[in-house]
């Protein structure tokens, strides 16, 4: 047997996969399309839960906003009803502030006794007489009980400035 020494060309066959590429190909952008139009499909339900979550917020801003005005009216309406009746108080104010200046320090110090027993002048003058007496010596002691003490706390005062000027001289000497 003579053996050549030319080798043999073996041609192998392809090996053929089950289905043929153009159905692989088919396949491939069928399953690409299918996945693109699932993105689409989330990316719209995020688009529209997004666009739902910004209608809701722009609802709500809207309702505070509404609320912010109704307020605002609100107070414009009571400050012009204060606004009109405000002369009257103004000068009923003044009536009161020029009645209560035009009364001596005496008076002034009488009336607050009488508002600290709880009595207003009108009740103290509808008083029996006897009565008018009784509250009368209570305003009495009261006034000096009040002068008393204002004399004390002047005392305390000019001893305290007294000792300020020995303290200062002392801290000075050391």
């Amino acid at each position: 047997m003579l053996v050549s020494a030319k080798q043999q060309a073996m041609i192998m066959p392809l090996k053929r996969s089950e289905r043929d590429p153009a159905a692989e190909a088919a396949s491939g952008l069928q399953s690409a399309a299918l996945q693109a139009l699932r993105d689409n499909l989330h990316g719209a339900q995020v688009q529209e839960s997004a666009t739902e979550q910004a209608t809701q917020q722009v609802n709500a801003a809207t309702a505070i906003s509404d609320n912010v005005d109704e307020a605002f009216a609100k107070t414009r309406v009571q400050l012009q009803t204060v606004g009109s009746s405000a002369p009257e108080d103004i000068s009923s104010a003044m009536a009161q502030f020029k009645d209560y200046m035009s009364k001596t320090p005496e008076e002034r110090l009488r009336d607050s006794i009488l508002e600290e027993m709880g009595i207003t002048q009108e009740e103290y003058e509808a008083m029996p007489p006897e009565k008018q007496l009784a509250v009368g010596e209570e305003i009495a002691q009261r006034m000096q009980d009040k002068a008393a003490m204002a004399q004390v706390e002047k005392a305390q005062e000019s001893r305290s400035d007294e000792k300020n000027p020995a303290t200062d001289m002392f801290l000075a000497s050391l």
